[in-house]
């Protein structure tokens, strides 16, 4: 099932469902120290693909002033190679064209991601860069 709630609205347990999820991929697995919960958690609308209370998949969408930024994709480790990755990215770029319709989607792709996300449209806008030691590029889908 997938649910699409802003930070406010999640329960205490959700929440911190989330950020363990979000933390053991983006710090642990990855190895990668950073603040990874930031001022932009206040504010964000976050996408969660769950099974019997279970978060299996989650995405957060991040709104600005003219584009809409989503990020923090990830599989739950015992979930992977189930097609939820492409599940939840389908789900959060029809819940931005259904809440922010006509705004361009601009995201911050690891590079070995590139062609996932073209997948679903999205473009190259930059070069490869290390974002916290990582290869990434910019990517951006228009409507």
């Amino acid at each position: 099932m997938i649910t699409v709630k802003r930070t406010d609205e999640l329960t205490p347990k959700k929440l911190i469902d989330i950020l363990k999820a979000r933390v053991a991929v983006f710090v642990v697995e990855q190895n990668c120290p950073y603040q990874e919960v930031d001022d932009d958690d206040y504010n964000d609308l976050h996408v969660c693909l769950s099974e019997n209370g279970a978060l299996q998949a989650y995405t957060r969408i991040i709104e600005d002033s003219d584009k809409i930024h989503f990020g923090r994709v990830l599989v739950v480790e015992k979930y992977r190679k189930q097609g939820l990755g492409e599940k939840v990215v389908a789900a959060t770029i029809a819940e931005i064209k259904k809440r922010f319709p006509g705004k361009t989607i601009q995201i911050q792709a690891q590079a070995y991601l590139q062609k996932f996300y073209a997948g679903f449209g999205f473009k190259p806008i930059s070069d490869v860069y290390l974002e916290d030691n990582i290869p990434h590029l910019d990517m951006v889908m228009e409507f």
